[in-house]
């Protein structure tokens, strides 16, 4: 079968807000995170003109390929499937929407705040994607590690700029528990969670019958944690920086009401994605979409690679989550007490996706 494209579908811009107007406390936001969180927008934002983001961006972009290009044995000493191969190296240990497993890309997994979150053993064999240490290859590529703490510490700090607003924004449409705040659960939080994506060159002979397809990259899904902070990709061929030669490739939102965008931000902007529990907390004031990544075509993706990162904000493991009477996500997971801590919520969640106790 040969490759076809896909329909065309709206290409929106993200709602923007300039990093000047996060760090004014006194800046009335609400309409923008109405716009870009609220139950019409996309579930993304970004942020322009944060001072040192784009040299950060590149720094550690760059270093994706040469990570990638490790030899078995350096990478295999990255890993570490106790905890599920969320620190440290991981590559074909993921499923496609297919079932197939991801051979497409390489991921590279870090607390980018806590090498160590906790020494207590009983939490690392209870939540291990949490409270397991990082693995950094210091001797192999020992610029990683740096790279890698300074831009996520970046966008975590502009993330906790963008939570406080976000709080204002819900507040006027509902009392705030304490234990609801974005901007407080972020804080706290002793896993934030990066991931440096690599995806590797495939050649135009490798064009199968889903090569194309919108979810090519990166299958539909939607973020669970609080919020999700999002770097442009970098695309590059024979080691050299090119711009995406695919104007149909990238990010892919659904909204609320079923239609599908193509949503743009910029390579100097740093975009915010909302997550399940940041949705469920506000009672839906803050809404979370799926979203997928569509790969270039085949001919255009021959022996082009692309780098990107995440930094994903999520409450801490122990945090405990009081959820709202009426819940329509996930709802079967939630007991009639209404409490879970995070760590219980992700398990469960794990547990739902991977059919081991569902």
């Amino acid at each position: 079968m040969s490759c076809s494209s896909q329909p065309a579908v709206p290409t929106l811009r993200t709602v923007t807000v300039s990093y000047s107007e996060l760090k004014d406390k006194d800046a009335d936001l609400s309409w923008k995170i109405e716009e870009g969180f609220g139950p019409n927008g996309l579930g993304i934002l970004s942020v322009q003109d944060v001072p040192g983001f784009s040299s950060l961006r590149r720094d550690l972009l760059h270093l994706a390929p040469r990570l990638a290009s490790l030899s078995e044995e350096v990478k295999k000493e990255l890993e570490d499937p106790d905890s599920r191969y969320n620190f440290g190296w991981s590559h074909g240990k993921e499923k496609l929407e297919s079932g197939k497993l991801d051979m497409l890309k390489g991921s590279f997994y870090a607390n980018p705040i806590l090498d160590t979150p906790t020494t207590d053993a009983h939490l690392i064999q209870r939540y291990p994607s949490y409270c397991g240490s990082n693995i950094w290859p210091d001797k192999a590529l020992p610029e990683l590690e740096v790279a890698f703490k300074a831009l996520g510490k970046l966008i975590l700090d502009v993330g906790l700029m963008l939570a406080y607003h976000c709080d204002q924004y819900v507040s006027k449409g509902k009392k705030m528990h304490e234990s609801q705040s974005l901007e407080q659960i972020i804080r706290h939080s002793r896993c934030p969670k990066g991931r440096l994506l690599y995806y590797f060159p495939t050649q135009e002979s490798n064009c199968v019958k889903d090569a194309e397809s919108m979810s090519s990259w990166c299958g539909w899904h939607t973020d669970h944690g609080s919020l999700t902070g999002l770097t442009c990709a970098m695309y590059t061929r024979d080691a050299v920086e090119i711009p995406c030669p695919d104007s149909a490739a990238g990010l892919y939102i659904r909204t609320r009401t079923g239609q599908i965008v193509k949503a743009v931000f910029g390579e100097d902007e740093i975009a915010y994605q909302v997550g399940e529990t940041s949705e469920i907390l506000s009672s839906g004031y803050l809404c979370a979409t799926p979203h997928c990544v569509q790969a270039p075509k085949a001919k255009e993706a021959s022996c082009l690679d692309r780098s990107t990162f995440a930094l994903f904000m999520q409450p801490d493991w122990d945090e405990k989550l009081n959820f709202p009477e009426e819940v329509h996500i996930h709802k079967e997971l939630i007991p009639a007490n209404g409490f879970l801590t995070f760590g219980e919520y992700t398990e469960k969640l794990l547990d739902k996706y991977y059919h081991l106790k569902m």
